[in-house]
C-alpha cells in the first residue's frame, strides 16, 4: 500500500500493480480496495498496464478532510495522477463513473483517457422524485449515527428485496458497509441534485470516451441503456458498447479485454 496527499490534505491509500500506460479504477458505492469488482479487475488489467486500485476518501485506510465536495474528490484522483506521472486513464463504475467522469472534465489533458460502465443516471420523473427523497432520508440517517439504515435505504433504492436485505444485516460483511455508509452521500452527491443523466455537461468531455452498459440490464433497468447512449451521443469523441449478458455486475473477465482494447486505441 502508498499513500499520496490530496490538496485538502486527506491521505488517499493506494495500490499499483503491472506495467505500462497507468490506469486508475475508480469504484462505485461501499466498494473499495478491499471489498468490490476492482482487485480482481486490476489482475486482469495489470500485464497490460499500471493499475491503481485506492480507497475512495472515507473508505479503506484512506481519510476523510471535511467538509465534502465532488471537486475534493476530483483533487484525490488528481493527486493520484500526478503519482502516476503526470498522466493517466480512468475507468469508472456505477456512481464511480459518474465521479469519473467529473474528473475528465476538469483534468483533461492529464487525464488521457475516459471509460465507464452503467453510470446510473435515470432522467425519468418518477425517478427523479424518489432520488430527492432518498437523499433527504439519507442525509437524515447519516446525520443522526444511523449507518445501517444508511445502508438499507442504499439497497432498497437499487431494488434489493427485504429478505436479502434482512439477510445481509446478519452477514459478517456489513459492519463493514456500515463503516463507509456516511460516503453514501459522496455517490449521491457525484450523480447529482436530481439524478438526471448531464448531457449538457457531458458535452464538455474532451478525451477519447467509451461509455458501456450490460445487455442484460435491458429489460430489467432499461434506463442504464438510455443513459449511457444520451452520454455518448453528448461526449464528442465518446463511442457506446453494450456488453451482451452482463448485469451492473458486469464480470472482470468480460469487462478487461474491452478496456484494453479501447485504452490501447
Amino acid at each position: 500500500m502508498s499513500i499520496v496527499t490530496s490538496k485538502d490534505g486527506t491521505q488517499i491509500a493506494y495500490d499499483k500493480q503491472g506495467s505500462g500506460p497507468a490506469l486508475i479504477l475508480v469504484d462505485g458505492a461501499l466498494c473499495y480496495r478491499g471489498f468490490g469488482p476492482m482487485p480482481g479487475l486490476a489482475e486482469l488489467l495489470a500485464p497490460h498496464f499500471t493499475v491503481y486500485t485506492y480507497d475512495r476518501r472515507g473508505r479503506g485506510e484512506s481519510s476523510n478532510a471535511k467538509p465534502f465536495s465532488v471537486q475534493r474528490e476530483v483533487e484525490d484522483i488528481d493527486a493520484i495522477i500526478q503519482a502516476a506521472g503526470g498522466s493517466a486513464y480512468v475507468y469508472g463504475i456505477s456512481s464511480g463513473a459518474c465521479l469519473a467522469m467529473e474528473a475528465a472534465l476538469k483534468l483533461a489533458p492529464h487525464l488521457a483517457r475516459l471509460a465507464m460502465y452503467e453510470p446510473p443516471y435515470n432522467s425519468d420523473d418518477a425517478a427523479q422524485q424518489q432520488w430527492k427523497a432518498y437523499r433527504k432520508d439519507l442525509a437524515k440517517a447519516i446525520g443522526e449515527g444511523r449507518n445501517g439504515d444508511a445502508v438499507v435505504l442504499f439497497m432498497k433504492l437499487v431494488g434489493t428485496p427485504d429478505d436479502q436485505v434482512n439477510g445481509m444485516r446478519q452477514a459478517p460483511m456489513w459492519p463493514m458497509f456500515e463503516a463507509v455508509a456516511p460516503t453514501l452521500e459522496y455517490d449521491a452527491a457525484a450523480m447529482g441534485d436530481d439524478r438526471s443523466a448531464p448531457t449538457r455537461r457531458a458535452s464538455g468531455v474532451n478525451v477519447p470516451t467509451l461509455v458501456m452498459d450490460g445487455g442484460a440490464n435491458l429489460a430489467f433497468m432499461p434506463f442504464m441503456h438510455d443513459t449511457a447512449s444520451a452520454l455518448a451521443r453528448s461526449i464528442p469523441h465518446a463511442q457506446h458498447r453494450t456488453l451482451e449478458g452482463q448485469t451492473h455486475d458486469v464480470k472482470a473477465d468480460v469487462i478487461a479485454p474491452v478496456l484494453v482494447e479501447f485504452f490501447n486505441a
